[in-house]
């Protein structure tokens, strides 16, 4: 529990303050009165567009952890990702705020022409807001770059662990709460995101030097981009020619393809 309350009160202040972007983007939109809704009174523009911007949020933001799942899977850059996701997703929010813009009352069907300007106005603002998350969530890393030089700072020496045991350089980068269970380390751009059992976080450090702050770790880098822990790996799963290693949490870390043989006389699979 003492753990799980430094994550929950992340995850609650992050929930606030993503929607209270939404909520200025949405009065702003009510200030301008885009397609065709300016002649409605302010008051209704703002409901309905505080509204609506809410419930887009629900649509989009989910996008920012599936293309993170997706990433490494399907080996696609996480821009395009974002793009394919975002115009698939402007889908059901289509029906939806068309079906809502004629409740109480019935329904109707609209035709091809009344569908695609739907689609294609919903897509014009979902996009443009999706934008700023991504733009916010790329720029998470820097926002934490100070957090991360002092660690680095910190953790200069190996230091002890309060069992008595030994811990890595590298592990002292990370925060407490994320424990000492290393899974695997990801590179992105140029920070290393630290998997463990309870979390992840960036650390500013580059791949290779992360690795060789590893003490005492037993693992191996499986692909240009991915280090793995060896008792984390809970089973491969190929697909073609494609090979990944799943990890707990549901992570799963490519492997490549000149790797494989290695690995596999290593007895990782």
């Amino acid at each position: 529990m003492e753990q799980a309350r430094p994550a929950a009160a992340r995850i609650a202040r992050k929930l606030v303050i993503d929607l209270s972007v939404m909520t200025a983007v949405g009065l702003v939109l009510a200030i301008i009165g885009p397609f065709g809704t300016a002649a409605a009174p302010l008051a209704w523009r703002l409901v309905s567009w505080i509204g609506l911007a809410w419930l887009g949020y629900a649509f989009y933001r989910p996008l920012a952890p599936l293309v993170a799942w997706l990433h490494p899977r399907l080996e696609l850059p996480r821009a395009g990702l974002w793009i394919g996701l975002t115009m698939l997703a402007t889908v059901p929010l289509t029906a939806a705020i068309w079906t809502i813009e004629f409740l109480p009352g019935p329904v109707p069907a609209p035709t091809l022409e009344q569908a695609l300007l739907a689609y294609l106005n919903v897509l014009a603002i979902g996009a443009s807001v999706t934008v700023v998350f991504y733009l916010l969530e790329r720029g998470r890393p820097k926002a934490a770059a100070h957090d991360a030089m002092a660690r680095s700072v910190a953790a200069s020496d190996v230091q002890i662990a309060p069992q008595g045991e030994p811990r890595s350089a590298f592990l002292q980068r990370l925060p407490a709460e994320l424990g000492s269970d290393l899974i695997a380390l990801e590179m992105e751009d140029h920070y290393v995101r630290a998997h463990t059992m309870l979390g992840s976080d960036l650390v500013l450090l580059r791949l290779r030097d992360a690795i060789a702050e590893l003490d005492g770790i037993e693992g191996a880098q499986v692909h240009r981009s991915w280090w793995v822990a060896r008792d984390a790996v809970e089973g491969v799963e190929r697909e073609g020619r494609k090979l990944r290693l799943l990890l707990p949490r549901g992570i799963a870390a490519p492997v490549a393809r000149s790797r494989v043989s290695e690995l596999g006389a290593a007895g990782w699979f």
